[in-house]
């Protein structure tokens, strides 16, 4: 593993942090818990802590103690000030002297000394950090390091590679207690330079920021060096079955509707990595032996799905038996956590042996922690049966580490969105409206695929969409679009919402204009529309799961203009495909609805468009975009405003909402 310090960036650390007034305690604890927390090998979404004692000045202006330690759940790679929140540290030590202090007094004496009370809540392990007599004290869940600490012989293990380097602690669940053990094992022998917490994690420690940062970098090597001479490799095996992996992420995600309230977001991997796991020997029974650190159960719980090679078919079957064997995970151990509720029974990580592994989640980021939490838990397993055998924690702990209240809060208490889990495919994206359409979909928890010919990647970054699953695509293309929706299914899992907001303005007099310039906007303006919907909803019914189409229609549909024949005649036809598919679609629980938009200044209305338009009714550029009933300017994002009204209205279908500041032409019934 290699040491990253470096004093130029360090005094940069001081130097930035200077100009907030922190003082170089906590500008140097800043810049090595990034070094830690940007390496996922030792630290994964919101793991792993790190500290530093200094003094300050309280209301008083009286010299105290302080230790700031990181905030629950926020992030080593990129936290600032905000996420050390600072604590007086007398009255934390004073607590040694406890024989018992329960989780919610515990946490009610840590919020109770912050020296700013509008700090997120301190780490649960911040006694342990306020116990250990060091200035600097760093935490990790190092991959390599839970390879030896999840043996029968760890003990012997650790003591063979760093001797008296280490203390050795046994397993005990974070809080008070670990704490007070920490402590124990400590004053053994004070010449330790670390901790190594069985079936847990490593602390190291210091009198610098820089030399509690390199005594963990040289620990956790010394382990990977240790791990590399063993010459035992994991076997594997073949797969030649092969599967429509498309048409199977659509079962799954049905099967965990039909398990679920909530709609999830699931994703297939196979690289080369993956795969080489996925046809591991004995994988199935290496992977559900539990965590290889408590951290890790409430990410993506103690068993992962495997299926093998003759149950592809029958993944339904496959997953209802997870949730049979969950239910009763939790009816036998219920009783070791008060009041506590089941959560969902659904697995986080499906193996597809010999072929890769689904994650998944109930937002994106849920599912990219799924991923990634196994695949350093895998890389653990593997290495340690590599050196010997795999031992985890016994059920009784799993089970009080995953319902712990304290760690439950982490994910209990995330906020709920209208629009979480839904993936939202959003044509047109590169435009306008389509990225007022996004921003406002993104806002109430969707996630987004843009789908456009070009994009402004400046306006993607402004409007905060340049992280959203970009696709450059004509949609004129079927045999490309197939390929499209087939890579957004393995991506996500499905797909619930379309916004079929695609289009192209073209002008001409009926009577002359070139038949070119109708087949063209029939193209853009009415077959790109069919194009996507076919596929879209061949993809719902599939996941049987329900789902939403809205199209983009326009005022020419209904209220043509003059001289605006090719462009109103392909929109019109739009305007019947939707309730074609509204008719078609009902009973799949399908519901098909159009936003009948007029006047907007974007990428269609140009400025251009809008002075010949005007012009052609002897109306100025601002009278023309105003002139409606109420005599406003209607924008991108009003627009964006009724579409995502119509995904609030559950039981309406071949409806359109009009957005046009009132025309009694183009009104509708």
């Amino acid at each position: 593993m290699k040491n990253l310090w470096n004093n130029k960036t360090a005094q940069q650390y001081v130097s930035e942090y200077k100009k907030k007034k922190i003082n170089k305690d906590l500008a140097l604890r800043i810049y090595t818990t990034h070094l830690l927390g940007r390496n996922p090998k030792l630290v994964l979404h919101g793991g792993g802590n790190s500290s530093v004692k200094s003094v300050g000045k309280n209301l008083y202006k009286e010299n105290v103690d302080l230790i700031y330690v990181k905030g629950s759940g926020w992030d080593m790679s990129n936290l600032n000030e905000l996420g050390m929140p600072g604590l007086e540290l007398k009255p934390l030590l004073k607590t040694e002297k406890l024989n018992d202090l329960n989780d919610n007094d515990m946490v009610n004496l840590l919020r109770s000394n912050l020296i700013n009370a509008n700090s997120p809540n301190p780490s649960v392990e911040t006694l342990l950090h306020a116990y250990l007599p060091f200035k600097f004290v760093d935490h990790t869940h190092s991959n390599a390091f839970l390879s030896i600490l999840n043996q029968p012989n760890s003990q012997a293990i650790i003591k063979k590679i760093f001797g008296n380097k280490l203390g050795i602690v046994p397993y005990i669940m974070p809080g008070f207690s670990l704490a007070k053990e920490c402590l124990k094992v400590f004053k053994k022998d004070e010449n330790v330079q670390g901790l190594a917490l069985i079936n847990h994690g490593i602390f190291t420690f210091g009198e610098t920021a820089k030399q509690s940062y390199e005594r963990m970098i040289n620990f956790v090597s010394d382990v990977e060096n240790y791990i590399s001479k063993s010459k035992s490799k994991s076997k594997t095996h073949s797969n030649k079955l092969t599967i429509h992996i498309p048409d199977f992420m659509l079962s799954v995600r049905k099967s965990f509707s039909s398990y679920s309230k909530n709609k999830w977001i699931l994703k297939f991997h196979n690289d080369n990595e993956d795969r080489t796991i996925a046809s591991t020997h004995n994988l199935n029974n290496l992977l559900n032996k539990g965590p290889v650190t408590p951290d890790h159960v409430i990410r993506i719980k103690s068993k992962i799905l495997f299926i093998s090679k003759n149950k592809f078919l029958k993944i339904d079957e496959e997953i209802k038996k997870y949730c049979q064997s969950y239910k009763k995970y939790f009816l036998k151990n219920k009783n070791f956590i008060s009041n506590c509720i089941i959560t969902d029974p659904l697995p986080r990580i499906i193996i597809l042996e010999g072929i890769g592994i689904v994650s998944s989640g109930k937002k994106l980021k849920d599912q990219k922690i799924s991923y990634d939490v196994f695949k350093s838990m895998a890389s653990s397993v593997l290495d340690a049966e590599r050196i010997g055998r795999f031992k985890s924690i016994v059920e009784k702990d799993i089970f009080k580490m995953e319902y712990w209240p304290l760690e439950r809060a982490k994910l209990d208490n995330a906020k709920i969105q209208s629009l979480d889990g839904n993936n939202v495919i959003i044509t047109g994206g590169g435009g306008t409206i389509g990225m007022a359409i996004a921003k406002k979909f993104k806002q109430e928890g969707a996630n987004i695929i843009l789908i456009d010919k070009k994009y402004d990647k400046h306006l993607l970054q402004i409007n905060n969409l340049h992280d959203c699953f970009i696709v450059n695509a004509d949609l004129t293309n079927n045999q490309k679009l197939k390929k499209i929706v087939e890579k957004i299914v393995l991506n996500f899992g499905g797909i619930d919402i379309l916004i079929s907001n695609a289009g192209k303005a073209f002008q001409g007099a009926i009577e002359i204009v070139d038949p070119k310039i109708i087949k063209k906007s029939y193209e853009i303006n009415f077959l790109s529309h069919q194009n996507i919907s076919q596929l879209v909803v061949q993809v719902m019914k599939k996941q049987n799961t329900g789902g939403l189409i809205l199209y983009n229609l326009s005022k020419q549909a209904i209220n043509p203009g003059k001289n605006f024949g090719p462009y109103g005649l392909a929109k019109s036809t739009t305007l019947f495909l939707m309730k074609q598919y509204a008719l078609e679609c009902g009973e799949y629980n399908i519901r098909v609805n159009g936003i009948n938009a007029d006047r907007i200044e974007s990428g269609l209305l140009t400025k251009e468009l809008i002075h010949q338009r005007a012009t052609s009714r002897g109306l100025s550029k601002e009278k023309y975009l105003s002139h409606n009933l109420l005599n406003k300017q209607v924008l991108a994002d009003d627009v964006a405003e009724a579409f995502y009204a119509q995904t609030l209205l559950k039981k309406t279908t071949a409806n359109i909402i009009t957005v046009d500041g009132g025309n009694i032409e183009a009104s509708l019934r």
